[in-house]
């Protein structure tokens, strides 16, 4: 991994654009940032106005460097050219070739693949234009649909964290999951097809 790496993104899959985060985006943003459904196993939210603002801010910065370790991108459904969610992909231990991922999306766009599709996008550059060794994601032990794409992805659990987090004033048990680069296979159909129950 050298720092004069290009931009991975944009990515487009069958359904959907990541791309980065425009200020024209900050009502879809709030739509499911405000959701106490989405933001039920997160560290953060449902947000309030304010705090989605000060979000959107924040990412807005960060998309004036390059080379970043850490990118979130917005997932545009094309067929409405609608923002649906977010993906982040962070290199977070650069001497061992190791990243992790997460998403949101919102609730009217769940079990119908796209978190699937959007992380299958983001594993893939993970590992063939940024030349990372391991990607690791992790999600609470009752989200049973986030760990539910981590399986649909060929990933691996690895571990049960017990009260690994402190969230909205609980601690939240934790799974994590990894899958390796010489495990990762590519799809047999491509990029972005519709899983079954995903």
């Amino acid at each position: 991994m050298t720092d004069d790496l290009k931009p991975w993104f944009p990515i487009r899959t069958e359904r959907l654009l990541l791309r980065e985060l425009r200020e024209t985006d900050l009502d879809d943003v709030h739509a499911y940032a405000a959701d106490p459904a989405v933001a039920r196993f997160m560290d953060w939210g449902p947000n309030s106005h304010d705090e989605t603002v000060t979000y959107m801010n924040l990412k807005l910065d960060e998309q004036t460097r390059w080379p970043r370790d850490e990118v979130t991108l917005a997932i545009e459904h094309l067929a409405d050219g609608r923002l649906i969610g977010a993906i982040r992909l962070a290199v977070n231990d650069r001497a061992h070739l190791t990243g992790d991922f997460g998403y949101s999306l919102s609730r009217a766009y769940w079990r119908q693949g796209y978190a699937t599709e959007a992380s299958r996008a983001v594993i893939e550059a993970g590992f063939r234009a940024l030349g990372l060794h391991r990607i690791w994601a992790e999600c609470d032990v009752e989200n049973a649909g986030s760990w539910g794409v981590m399986e649909k992805l060929g990933m691996r659990r690895e571990a049960h964290i017990r009260e690994g987090k402190l969230i909205k004033g609980a601690w939240r048990d934790r799974y994590v999951y990894a899958v390796l680069a010489d495990e990762w296979q590519r799809p047999a159909q491509p990029v972005g097809q519709p899983q079954p129950n995903s």
